[in-house]
């Protein structure tokens, strides 16, 4: 996967940009779309989607049809494929953000459970023993409910 900048540093160069088209110009905009980010990762990855359905706990049918542009995640989901991906920060916040859905928040405490699961390389399952054990839901919905 080719490395990209980061976001404050092309909000830097766009806002000292004369012209939107200035910036526009430089060619640092992307049109990636979340089918295939999940494929740039599994390759990075060295994964199968086969993998990815046993690590995530996703059903398998709803995997592959994220992957060919059919269904969309959602927000939980989302945090089980990027768990089941073995994905880092970064790369979570990028894959919810290519969802379409809110990227984990440190202010929410639900969220920053999971940030710091997702920071410690925790698998899906180990993530939610985390959240309920703090008394959060669990991703696969069966946790205590605030």
């Amino acid at each position: 996967m080719a490395e990209e900048r980061l976001t404050e540093e092309l909000l830097e160069r766009l806002l000292a940009a004369a012209t939107p088209e200035a910036y526009l110009d430089e060619g640092l905009t992307i049109d990636r779309e979340l089918p295939d980010y999940l494929r740039d990762l599994l390759g990075e990855k060295g994964l199968k989607r086969a993998d990815v359905v046993r690590a995530s706990g996703l059903n398998s049918t709803f995997v592959y049809d994220v992957f060919a542009g059919k269904s969309r995640l959602g927000r939980d989901n989302a945090l089980m494929m990027a768990l089941g991906l073995g994905c880092d920060l970064r790369q979570t916040q990028r894959l919810l953000r290519l969802d379409g859905v809110a990227e984990l928040w440190p202010k929410d405490r639900r969220d920053a459970v999971l940030i710091w699961c997702v920071e410690h390389g925790l698998t899906r399952e180990q993530a939610d023993d985390e959240l309920y054990r703090l008394g959060e839901k669990t991703l696969l919905g069966t946790g205590p409910l605030k």
